[in-house]
């Protein structure tokens, strides 16, 4: 059984999966602190409570905090946001690469037959 907890964990996905869950958590606090220091205070210019955290509406005994919410939703929106900027970039640099990629085999298909015309023109002569 310890061997075969052995294989899982040390498996790739495994590895890859943790990787991504430790850079998941720290790009979770850039983007909160982004929130919470940059976007939050330009928000609370143009609410008079402050912080947009901290909006919130009484009905009756219970306080709905909906500024905490709209807080949480602006998270995510800026983390999907940045994700979606970070993937746009790398899959730019893999099509430049592909691109590349393709370019040079072009050519080298080129100077095969390039080749091929050559030795046949030899043979015939």
């Amino acid at each position: 059984m310890l061997k075969e907890f052995k294989a899982f964990i040390l498996r790739g996905n495994v590895l890859d999966l943790a990787v991504g869950v430790i850079i998941g958590g720290a790009f979770t606090a850039i983007v909160k602190s982004l929130v919470d220091n940059l976007i939050n205070p330009l928000i609370g210019i143009f609410v008079q409570d402050g912080a947009l955290a901290q909006l919130s509406f009484k009905l009756g005994n219970a306080t709905f905090a909906y500024g905490k919410f709209l807080n949480d939703v602006l998270n995510f929106l800026i983390t999907a946001f940045v994700i979606f900027v970070i993937i746009k970039t790398v899959n730019k640099l893999f099509a430049a690469n592909k691109t590349e990629e393709a370019e040079e085999i072009a050519a080298i298909n080129e100077e095969v037959e390039t080749l091929k015309e050559i030795r046949d023109l030899l043979k015939q002569k």
